[in-house]
C-alpha cells in the first residue's frame, strides 16, 4: 500500500513553475517486441473502428447503445496500455490480443442485437460510462451457477487492495481469472475496478456507487441484502464506505487495511514536519474512526492476520467503537501476516453469509449516525441538510416508536428532513415541534434562531448535500475544464496556469483513469452550466468565464492586486485558488485554478490521497510548485456554511 520513501522523494519538474513530477504510477512496462506492438495496434485500430460503426447503428436504440460499454472496456484495456507503455510482461501480451479478440466478439453479437453476457453466470467483466467524465469504466461479476436470478438476490461489493500495476488489461486479467478472496454463496458479487488504486477515495468512491448502480439496473438486486467487503487497501476503502453509507449495507467484512490518516502514514509523528491545520481538519473526511457509532446499523465483521501491522486499523477501530458503546466482531488468523488464514476465513465466511441472509432492516426503530461534512449526509430515514459548522461532528440519535412518534437528540444539526417512513410527532431534545400530520412524504425541518419548525424544502442557499467544499469535491460530479483563451494578466501567471492544468489532466489520466473534459472559455455550453462543475483555468483577462462571475465572487482580482477577506496580495505575483457555488448555476461549483489537489506523496500512499487544500487558499507564484502544494500557500482556509 506504500511506495518506498525513495521513490516519493524523486523531483522532476518540467518548467520554470511546473509541478514537481511524482513517480509514474502505474509504472512504465517492458519493451514490446515489434511484432507484437504491431499486432496490437491494427487490433485497437480494427476495434475502435467496430465500435464508431456500433454507435451509429445503436443510437436509436438507447438500451442498446447503453450495451457499448461492455465492448470499449476492451478496447480502452490494450489502447491505454500501448499508449502508456503498461504492459508488465509476455502473458499480458498475449492476454491483450485474447481482449481484442473478445471485443470483435462482443461487437459482432452486439450489432446483431445480442447480448449473450448478460444472462451469462460464472465470471464477467462488464462496462459503463460514467458522469464524472464520460469515461468508460470496467467491473467484474461473480454470478453463481445455481444462484436463481428470477427473484431477488443479495449481492457483495468487493473492494481490492493495492495494485501499482492494476492497468484495465491486468484488472480484466484478473477478473476473468477467478473469483476474489471472498465469494458468499448464493450471492451475486461485484468487483469495482474503483478508477485503479486510490482506496475508493474522490472518483474511486463514485466508482464503487455507479458500478454498483449498473449491477442494480440489470439484477434484481435485494436492497436490503447488500454487504461490503475487502482487503488490505480494500479493507481501508471497506472502513470508509461501511462508516460513510451506513444505511446501504446489511455487513461490512474490512480486512486489515486503514481507518484514518495520521496514525497510519505516521504523518503526526514527534520530528515530521507538521501538516498544516486545515489538512488535518480535512483528514476527517475519510477518517472511520471518528464515525465510528455509524456501524451501530451495520454488522462489522473485521479481519486481520495476528502479525500484520495492517492490524492496527481493527484496533483502532474497536477502540473507537467501545468509547460509543459498541463492540467490534472480530477474526483474527492466528500467526498470520498479510493474508488470510483459512480456517479463519471459512468462519468469517459463514458469519458474513448469515448477516447476508438476515439483511437488513429497512427501517431502524433508532438510528445512531455522526458526520463531519454533508458529503455524507444519511443514515436510513434520516438525513441532514444543514450542519452548523462544516468539519465539527454533527451527532443525530433518532427513535421512532412503534406509533411513529419520532424524538431526537441532535448535534451541530440546523436542518434535516425524515423520508421513507410513517411518523407522526416529532420532538427534538425532548421539545414537540407543532402541527405534524401523520405521513410518509419527506418532511424537512430547519432550526431558526434556536426554534425548530417544519418546512417546504430544505435550505438552498447554505452548505448542502452535493455543495460542500472542500476544491476536491468538485471532482465527484460531472465536471469540465475551462481552458483560457485570452492573454493573462502576466507571463509568469500564465505559465503557471498552463503547467498545472496540465499536471491535473496527467494526474486524472493515471490515477483515476480518464482523459479530463476540456472546453475553450469562449465554448461553454449551456448543458456544461446546467450540468457540471466548471473548473476554470486562468485570470479575468484570459478567461472570459472568469470575468463574468468575479462580479459574483468573493474576490477582487486585477493585473494589480488581489482582495480577498480584507487582505491585499500583489497580483502580479499571486494566484487564488478557490471553490464556489457557480453564480450561473448555484446548484453547481465553480473551481479557480485546481484540479485534484494531492500530488506526489498521494501517489506513493492511497491513505495521504485526502483533500490537501480547503475551499480556498492564495498561492504565492515566486515559489516554484513542490511534489506537496502549487507553489508557496499563503493563506487558506474554509468558508463558513453561508459560503462567506
Amino acid at each position: 500500500m506504500r511506495l518506498p520513501s525513495t521513490f516519493i522523494a524523486l523531483v522532476l519538474t518540467t518548467g520554470a513553475f511546473a509541478q514537481s513530477t511524482p513517480p509514474k504510477i502505474p509504472p512504465a512496462g517492458i519493451t514490446l517486441p515489434d511484432a507484437d506492438r504491431a499486432e496490437l495496434t491494427a487490433g485497437t485500430e480494427a476495434l475502435q473502428k467496430e465500435i464508431t460503426q456500433l454507435t451509429r447503428k445503436l443510437s436509436p436504440d438507447p438500451e442498446l447503445l447503453a450495451l457499448l460499454p461492455d465492448v470499449e472496456i476492451f478496447h480502452k484495456a490494450v489502447a491505454w496500455s500501448l499508449a502508456d507503455n503498461t504492459i508488465y510482461s509476455p502473458q499480458e501480451i498475449a492476454f491483450a490480443k485474447h481482449l481484442l479478440s473478445e471485443g470483435q466478439e462482443r461487437a459482432k453479437q452486439l450489432s446483431l442485437k445480442k447480448s449473450p453476457w448478460l444472462a451469462a453466470k460464472g465470471l464477467i467483466v462488464r462496462g459503463y460510462r460514467s458522469k464524472i467524465d464520460n469515461s468508460v469504466q470496467p467491473y467484474g461479476l461473480v454470478v453463481p451457477e445455481d444462484l436463481d436470478l428470477r427473484k431477488p438476490v443479495p449481492l457483495m461489493v468487493w473492494l481490492l487492495g493495492r495494485g501499482e500495476k492494476r492497468t484495465e488489461l491486468a484488472f480484466l486479467a484478473e477478473r476473468e481469472g477467478g473469483p476474489p478472496q471472498l465469494t458468499p454463496k448464493g450471492t451475486i458479487t461485484v468487483i469495482p475496478y474503483g478508477r485503479f488504486c486510490n482506496a475508493t477515495k474522490f472518483a474511486g468512491e463514485t466508482d464503487v456507487m455507479e458500478a454498483l448502480a449498473a449491477v442494480r439496473a440489470r439484477y434484481e438486486i435485494d436492497p436490503q441484502r447488500i454487504a461490503v467487503a475487502g482487503f488490505s487497501m480494500g479493507g481501508g476503502s471497506t472502513w470508509h464506505l461501511a462508516t460513510h453509507f451506513p444505511g446501504l449495507w446489511c455487513a461490512a467484512s474490512p480486512g486489515a487495511g486503514f481507518a484514518e490518516t495520521p496514525i497510519f502514514t505516521k504523518a503526526s509523528d514527534p520530528g515530521k514536519e507538521a501538516r498544516p491545520a486545515w489538512e488535518q481538519t480535512l483528514w476527517r473526511q475519510y477518517e472511520a474512526t471518528g464515525i465510528s457509532q455509524n456501524l451501530s446499523n451495520v454488522p462489522t465483521l473485521a479481519y486481520s492476520g495476528e502479525t500484520d501491522g495492517q492490524k492496527e486499523a481493527s484496533d483502532l477501530m474497536e477502540a473507537a467503537m467501545a468509547k460509543e458503546n459498541l463492540k467490534l466482531e472480530r477474526f483474527i488468523g492466528p500467526k498470520t501476516g498479510h493474508q488470510y488464514h483459512p480456517e479463519t476465513k471459512a468462519e468469517l465466511t459463514a458469519r458474513l453469509e448469515e448477516s447476508i441472509a438476515k439483511g437488513r432492516e429497512p427501517s431502524p426503530s433508532s438510528i445512531r449516525f455522526s458526520t463531519y461534512t454533508l458529503r455524507y449526509p444519511e443514515c436510513a430515514w434520516f438525513r441532514i441538510d444543514r450542519l452548523g459548522e462544516h468539519w465539527q461532528r454533527a451527532d443525530a440519535s433518532a427513535r421512532r416508536s412503534a406509533n411513529g412518534d419520532i424524538s431526537l437528540d441532535l448535534k451541530n444539526i440546523t436542518a434535516f428532513t425524515i423520508r421513507g417512513v410513517k411518523f407522526g410527532s416529532v420532538s427534538i431534545g425532548g421539545r414537540s415541534i407543532p402541527n405534524i400530520p401523520v405521513s410518509t412524504e419527506p418532511h424537512h425541518f430547519v432550526c431558526e434562531e434556536g426554534v425548530w419548525k417544519t418546512v417546504g424544502s430544505p435550505p438552498a442557499t447554505d452548505k448542502r448535500p452535493g455543495l460542500t467544499g472542500p476544491v476536491d469535491d468538485a471532482f465527484m460530479d460531472s465536471f469540465v475544464f475551462v481552458r483560457p483563451t485570452g492573454q493573462p494578466f502576466t507571463p509568469a501567471l500564465g505559465r503557471w496556469v498552463s503547467d498545472e492544468l496540465a499536471a491535473s489532466r496527467q494526474l486524472w489520466h493515471d490515477v483515476f483513469r480518464g482523459e479530463v473534459p476540456v472546453v475553450d472559455d469562449s465554448a461553454v455550453s449551456d448543458n456544461d452550466i446546467a450540468n457540471k462543475n466548471l473548473i476554470l483555468w486562468g485570470d479575468p483577462s484570459s478567461n472570459r468565464v472568469i470575468a463574468k462571475i468575479l462580479p459574483k465572487l468573493p474576490l477582487h482580482w486585477t493585473r494589480e492586486n488581489i482582495i480577498f477577506r480584507d487582505r491585499k496580495y500583489d497580483g502580479a505575483d499571486h494566484a487564488p485558488i478557490l471553490v464556489f457555488p457557480n453564480p450561473l448555476n448555484p446548484d453547481r461549483y465553480v473551481v479557480l485554478n485546481s484540479g485534484i489537489d494531492f500530488r506526489a506523496d498521494g501517489y506513493g500512499n492511497n491513505a495521504l490521497q485526502t483533500p490537501k487544500l480547503p475551499d480556498w487558499a492564495i498561492v504565492d507564484l515566486s515559489t516554484p510548485p513542490g511534489p506537496r502544494w502549487p507553489g508557496k500557500i499563503e493563506t487558506a482556509g474554509f468558508f463558513n456554511e453561508q459560503w462567506k
